[in-house]
Parts: structure tokens; C-alpha cells; sequence
């Protein structure tokens, strides 16, 4: 069995966006793109940083908030940002 510390490290590793469930607060770690993608996310409210909750999956794609803003996503696009689990 894992320890408690090895555990919650876990719960804390940067993960894609693509990944997050349903009803997640996740918060932005990383955009993993070339300069055009990070401008156009920064351009949209996406950035490092930001708090996000994921309100619908459909198939690989998402549809997020930040705030009062709803943004869906394509699966590659939310694939390219990596994220934390945000804690209460």
C-alpha cells in the first residue's frame, strides 16, 4: 500500500485537460503548444493559473467555465493544457 503523502502528491500531478471528469475544479499548470495556441487560450481567458470547472464531456470534447465565461474546447486542443486538481 501507498503512503498517505505519496498519495496526495498524486492527486496533485499535472494532467491534460482532456482527462478532467465531469463537475472537476481544475486549475491551469502548463499549455503545452507552440506560441499561436498560447495566445489564442490567453486571448480566451485560458491562463496559467486559472481556475476551470468542466461542465459537459462529449466524447474527447469539453465545454468548460472560467468564471462567467462557458468555452468549449476540441479534444486536441484541451489534450495541449495540463492542469492540477484544484483543492477547496
Amino acid at each position: 500500500m501507498k503512503p498517505l503523502s505519496e498519495l496526495r502528491h498524486n492527486l496533485r500531478a499535472p494532467f491534460p485537460l482532456s482527462m478532467a471528469q465531469e463537475g472537476e475544479r481544475v486549475r491551469i499548470f502548463l499549455l503545452r503548444g507552440g506560441n499561436g495556441l498560447s495566445m489564442r487560450l490567453t486571448s480566451l481567458g485560458l491562463n496559467l493559473g486559472s481556475e476551470l470547472v468542466v461542465s459537459q464531456r462529449q466524447g474527447g470534447n469539453l465545454v468548460v467555465i472560467r468564471g462567467e465565461t462557458r468555452l468549449a474546447l476540441g479534444a486536441g486542443m484541451a489534450q495541449k493544457i495540463m492542469v492540477t486538481r484544484h483543492e477547496h
